[in-house]
């Protein structure tokens, strides 16, 4: 706070105002690496936890107060409802990135200028997913070759989530320009508030009014309605270059392509295997409803533990665009290392747990469930749990390279990883065999074989040189 003494034109409500910012916003470009990723993941961690609660309530209320196929439904669609959110998550990662890098380059015209333009691109990004996704929705349910007795649990709650999931998407966009500029504070608090809602909601839906599948996709579009609110209503009246004015909306052309040469890999990359999954849950659905239960369950498992090295890699992706935007490529690559060694550490903390009580969660999930149910729910958790350590690596390392530009070859490794190679497995093998040992590794399958070319790609190949000096347009040596 010394240097502002020197700035005569500074007044003291400025003075309380700036530190007030300097509060809630983290600085990443001076400072102990893993105590700045660990205090920048935690309120992340928390609430993306809390934002699977309300994912896994919606499939919890309906295991245990509506039925099994219900169950499957909520839980089968998980894809189809990932595949819009992924490409809208990919926009805001790659405006996030541009907004982190003129934050640690101090740029706060064109820091604003990005948060204008991308508020306005959101909001028309609203109105298309949702008519498109809403349109789309019986064309999707039948891609997955769903059950019958399955089909119309499905197609209620996803059309209802889709003409809700404008507040998703800006909560998203809101949570994204905050996290770029180093405060995950609110978000969190977004989440909590949200959390609490779609519960209440849920069960007041359920139990009171005793709607279905259709009364949990009404209880979390407006909880994520209530969380889009706060977010924006931060972004308002907060009185700093990152504020969103309504009425001065614009679209810069430059900054807009930047953005996009940034997002659209990711947000493809996210979508398109968003997208695969579909039909890895159509192999899925061709065995019988216990298993789609199982598989449900098991997916409601995976993403809680999945959350710790996600958070890491985006406090890993904010570190480096900052660092980044601050001329500072070495501490970049230091915060790099830093990541992946607190991500495996707790990573292998929780999968211990989920193998000694993978019977036991998977009850919880659905009381209503079959003893076949729980016994797919637990293969399915005790066969893939250990292999999450091999997402480490290609989860932190992408997050390096989109934080430090470079979002094409995440994607290119990605998708063909995630989608080529498990696609080419998943359709050989389940010719060979009607084994469903074979869907069960096709995930780690892919894990491994993305980390590894992940690996490589960050090693030898010379995307630093390509992306260092970005935001300035100057070159940038090593070791500043």
């Amino acid at each position: 706070m010394t240097h502002l003494l020197h700035m005569p034109h500074l007044h003291p409500h400025h003075l309380h105002h700036e530190h007030h910012r300097k509060s809630t916003e983290m600085d990443m470009t001076v400072g102990s690496i893993p105590s700045l990723l660990i205090r920048f993941a935690i309120p992340m961690l928390i609430g993306n936890l809390f934002q699977q609660l309300y994912n896994t309530v919606d499939s919890w209320v309906v295991g245990n107060y509506v039925s099994q196929s219900a169950f499957a439904a909520v839980g089968s669609v998980g894809p189809i409802l990932n595949t819009a959110i992924g490409f809208f998550s990919g926009f805001a990662t790659g405006a996030g990135v541009v907004i982190g890098q003129y934050a640690g380059a101090k740029d706060d015209k064109r820091l604003s200028d990005t948060v204008q333009t991308t508020m306005l691109v959101s909001l028309i990004l609203c109105a298309v997913f949702t008519v498109v996704c809403s349109l789309s929705v019986p064309f999707m349910v039948s891609l997955m070759d769903t059950p019958p007795s399955v089909v119309p649990d499905a197609v209620a709650y996803l059309s209802i989530y889709f003409y809700g999931m404008a507040g998703l998407m800006l909560y998203n966009i809101g949570s994204g320009i905050l996290r770029a500029i180093g405060n995950s504070f609110f978000p969190l608090i977004a989440l909590i508030i949200s959390a609490l809602a779609n519960i209440v909601f849920d069960l007041w839906f359920v139990l009171g009014f005793h709607m279905g599948a259709d009364g949990v996709a009404l209880a979390t579009v407006i909880a994520q309605a209530l969380s889009a609110i706060f977010i924006l209503a931060i972004l308002t009246f907060v009185k700093t270059s990152y504020r969103i004015e309504w009425f001065h909306l614009r679209i810069d052309r430059a900054i807009l392509f930047r953005i996009i040469k940034i997002s659209i890999p990711t947000a493809l990359q996210l979508a398109i295997t968003a997208f695969s999954n579909v039909f890895v849950q159509s192999y899925i659905n061709a065995f019988d409803q216990d298993a789609m239960a199982g598989w449900t369950a098991y997916n409601k498992i995976d993403a809680f533990a999945m959350l710790p090295m996600q958070s890491i890699s985006l406090a890993v992706t904010t570190f480096v665009a900052q660092n980044y935007g601050a001329g500072q490529p070495k501490r970049s690559r230091q915060g790099a290392r830093v990541g992946i060694l607190i991500s495996t550490v707790i990573t292998v903390v929780l999968v211990i747990p989920i193998m000694i009580f993978a019977p036991q969660l998977v009850v919880f999930l659905s009381s209503e469930g079959t003893d076949l149910y729980v016994t797919y729910g637990s293969m399915f958790l005790r066969w893939i749990s250990p292999f999450y350590v091999l997402c480490i690596i290609n989860q932190i390392l992408a997050g390096v390279l989109r934080g430090a530009g470079d979002s094409q070859a995440p994607m290119l490794i990605m998708l063909g990883s995630f989608v080529a190679f498990r696609q080419i497995y998943l359709f050989t093998l389940t010719r060979l065999t009607d084994s469903v040992m074979v869907i069960t590794f096709a995930y780690p399958a892919g894990w491994l074989v993305c980390s590894l070319a992940m690996l490589i790609y960050y090693i030898f190949a010379p995307w630093e040189k390509k992306y260092l000096g970005t935001v300035t347009g100057t070159s940038v040596k090593e070791g500043q």
